[in-house]
Order: structure tokens, then C-alpha cells, then sequence
């Protein structure tokens, strides 16, 4: 029987963890959970680099992707978002 290092069964979680968030970026309508799933990815990405002992690399990752680029477009999806129309509310003309 062939041992499987742990090494790999991590990888193969991250990366369909990866896979599956990035698939999830393009295919989810709401763009409010399709910044949340960048989030993932952008941190599993991050899981990669730390695996490969890039760790200056993964914190970057974290720090400029997740820690700016995310929070930005969380920022502009919050602004420019719409509440759903109440049917109870008079239209204004």
C-alpha cells in the first residue's frame, strides 16, 4: 500500500478549494458573494505560497490582495448597490 504524504492531500484540498471558488467568481449572479468568494480564492491562493515556504510572498498576498483590493471592491459593491424595491412603498414621481 503507497502512504500519501500529507503534503499532497492539503494541496489537492487547496487547490480544489481553489478551482472551486474561482468558478464561483463567474458563475454567481450576486456580486456581493462573488467578492466573497474572491476572498477565498485570494486566501487559498495564500495556502499555496505558505506550502511552497514562500512566506513573505503569502503575507503580500494577504495583505495587498485580500487586505486592499478585496475591502475596495467590498466597499464599492456596498455603495452602488440597490435596495430591492418595496411593493408596500408609494412610487415618486
Amino acid at each position: 500500500m503507497v502512504a500519501i504524504p500529507y503534503e499532497a492531500i492539503a494541496f489537492g484540498v487547496f487547490a480544489l478549494i481553489t478551482v472551486a471558488s474561482s468558478f464561483g467568481v463567474v458563475l454567481v449572479e450576486d456580486v456581493w458573494h462573488a467578492s466573497l468568494l474572491l476572498g477565498v480564492a485570494l486566501l487559498s491562493v495564500a495556502i499555496h505560497y505558505l506550502m511552497l515556504r514562500a512566506e513573505f510572498i503569502a503575507v503580500m498576498q494577504v495583505l495587498v490582495y485580500v487586505g486592499g483590493v478585496l475591502i475596495l471592491i467590498t466597499f464599492a459593491v456596498m455603495l452602488v448597490r440597490q435596495a430591492p424595491d418595496d411593493p408596500d412603498e408609494p412610487e415618486v414621481a
